[in-house]
């Protein structure tokens, strides 16, 4: 073990983090969601047995987690607002990916919307890691870019426009060198009732 490299117990508490973010964020199929646990799992477990039966306790904890949680969440949650928020930046002509791989897959939807002839107002879009870093801490990163695919600077229309969209739904954010930080508890709920 490198100096200064956590203890087996912290990184086995590191994938109990892990699990309970892709479980939250609530994008990732069963499937995606057993595959992406269990890879990193391995990393840790040797024995493939061990691995499965812990990355199946890690994802039944982590939902369980989700349903205690969601029973003393309000009838309109933080994320509700910000779905509520998504659909009406739609409707006014910016395209929202949300959970995407990368700015590579925000680029490719920007040219499919351009080889219509009809290219939206511009794009807002965030990662899967950065739904992770709202599970964990509060805060949405999402970049918005111009149609073609500049970034938005400060006083920017486009900013404006997304930012004042937030806001009618309750969500507070500040612009950071091309991109908002949303304040935005992610409340999502789970799927069904029970883990």
């Amino acid at each position: 073990m490198a100096i200064g490299s956590p203890s087996k117990a912290a990184r086995l508490d590191q994938l109990r983090g892990y699990a309970r973010v892709q479980v939250w964020s609530g994008y990732a199929d069963d499937d995606a969601l057993r595959r992406d646990v269990l890879e990193a799992v391995l990393d840790e477990v040797a024995d493939e047995q061990e691995a499965v039966a812990y990355t199946d306790e890690l994802i039944r904890d982590a939902r369980a987690e989700l349903v205690e949680a969601a029973a003393g969440w309000p009838a309109q949650t933080p994320y509700d607002r910000f779905q509520q928020a998504v659909r009406a930046l739609e409707s006014h002509d910016i395209v929202v990916l949300e959970a995407c791989a990368d700015h590579w897959a925000a680029d490719a939807e920007l040219r499919r919307h351009a080889e219509t002839g009809n290219p939206p107002r511009g794009i807002a879009y965030f990662t899967p890691a950065d739904v992770w870093h709202a599970v964990d801490h509060g805060m949405l990163e999402v970049n918005v870019w111009h149609a073609d695919t500049s970034n938005v600077r400060k006083g920017d229309e486009l900013i404006i426009r997304v930012q004042s969209v937030l806001a009618e739904h309750g969500l507070r954010s500040v612009f950071d060198e091309g991109r908002l930080e949303v304040t935005l508890a992610w409340q999502r709920r789970p799927l069904t009732a029970a883990p």
